[in-house]
């Protein structure tokens, strides 16, 4: 039970993590490329971005200064800037092997085990074809990632 309860929240969890990423990695973009913003523009500029990637994840009726200000949350922003994407391109690639795993155990096992003995000697792109995986972030391949983990937690029940 324990355990069921913990796989449907962490697949629920990627589904909700994958998109507030975009979010952060499209608003500080935005915030770099517009370098003389003001605080209107800042707040106008992330309700724009959160609407176009994460709309329908949270309801911010009645509280519209706060959700224009929410990505303060997100301390990468400060601290470590456009680190944070990098927690969806190794989401979407472990999905991509998980997929084939569920397809082709052995082969994807293999092919796992193949690109972590390449560690940090070639490029990320080289590391996921060498997976047997797709470096590729465009809207039909994370769909079909993000479909194939919905397909999963239904799964689940």
């Amino acid at each position: 039970e324990d355990l069921l309860r913990a796989k449907k929240e962490q697949l629920a969890d990627v589904l909700k993590t994958l998109p507030w990423v975009a979010v952060i990695d499209q608003f500080q973009h935005w915030i770099y490329t517009n370098p003389g913003h003001n605080a209107a523009d800042r707040e106008e500029a992330f309700k724009l971005i959160y609407t176009r990637f994460g709309h329908g994840f949270s309801n911010w009726d009645g509280l519209e200064k706060e959700f224009a200000n929410v990505w303060q949350k997100q301390l990468h922003l400060f601290e470590v800037p456009f680190y944070y994407i990098e927690y969806a391109i190794a989401q979407l690639g472990a999905i991509a092997i998980w997929k084939n795993y569920k397809e082709n155990p052995e082969k994807a096992l293999e092919q796992y085990l193949e690109a972590l003995s390449l560690g940090y000697s070639k490029p990320i792109n080289e590391i996921y074809e060498t997976a047997g995986i797709k470096f590729d972030f465009s809207v039909g391949y994370v769909e079909e990632l993000v479909t194939f983990v919905k397909d999963e937690l239904q799964k689940l029940g």
